[in-house]
């Protein structure tokens, strides 16, 4: 099995996840008492939080660009960035490393057509709802996103860092995005993009009016099969 490097902490919560997931789907894959082969640099998301709020991107281009170099130093073979947002940099994080990255949209968008659904509800940060870096590789995939009003834009940003990041789970959070993902689908939604790795702490298949598309389990899954 190849070596899957991990560059994340962006957030703690999400990096959690992709752990568990890797781990779940190379046990399922070959049994016994086998585990990935896996590099994880997880970083301090405050710091990186507070240079997207200021919209510094360069510092943090060459930021995710060093790390990505250490990982490939270190032995990794493949690359995920274990966060939807933080691919808004993938090509200045990829500037003369020689590995591939995996990239979350891309992997999505494939399980999203192979599905036969175009129209995806988009729920994430402000940053990957509202910006074309995201939504502009799943229209050239072929795919119509569809984003939710900016008073929802609004209130999932602030759940997904005022709470999600911080593994705050509540009730009253869930209730609201299951509201949103409602809207979505009224509004012509034929899925649900979980476009942000902590998305899929409130929404899954079982609380979802629509058919759930969560990007961990997308883009862990495309690096286990890469990885074999």
């Amino acid at each position: 099995m190849k070596t899957i490097g991990i560059l994340g902490g962006m957030s703690a919560a999400s990096t959690q996840t992709y752990y568990r997931q890797l781990c779940d789907l190379t046990r399922a894959r070959l049994g016994g008492l086998h585990s990935p082969q896996l590099l994880i640099r997880s970083l301090d998301f405050a710091p990186v939080a507070d240079a997207q709020a200021a919209g510094d991107w360069a510092t943090l281009g060459r930021l995710l660009n060093t790390e990505a170099r250490a990982l490939e130093a270190g032995g990794a073979q493949i690359l995920l960035l274990a966060t939807n947002t933080m691919h808004k940099l993938a090509d200045e994080m990829m500037r003369g490393v020689g590995i591939p990255l995996l990239h979350i949209a891309d992997a999505t968008a494939q399980a999203l057509r192979s599905a036969g659904l175009m129209r995806p509800g988009l729920m994430a940060t402000a940053f990957t709802m509202e910006q074309d870096f995201y939504t502009g590789r799943l229209r050239a995939a072929g795919l119509d996103p569809l984003i939710p009003g900016a008073g929802d834009r609004a209130t999932l940003h602030r759940i997904i860092y005022e709470e999600l990041c911080q593994d705050r789970v509540t009730d009253a959070s869930r209730r609201i995005f299951e509201a949103i993902a409602a809207r979505l689908k009224a509004d012509g939604a034929d899925s649900l993009i979980l476009g942000c790795t902590e998305v899929g702490m409130l929404l899954s298949g079982s609380n979802s009016p629509l058919p759930v598309f969560d990007t961990v389990a997308i883009h862990c899954a495309a690096a286990v099969e890469a990885a074999l």
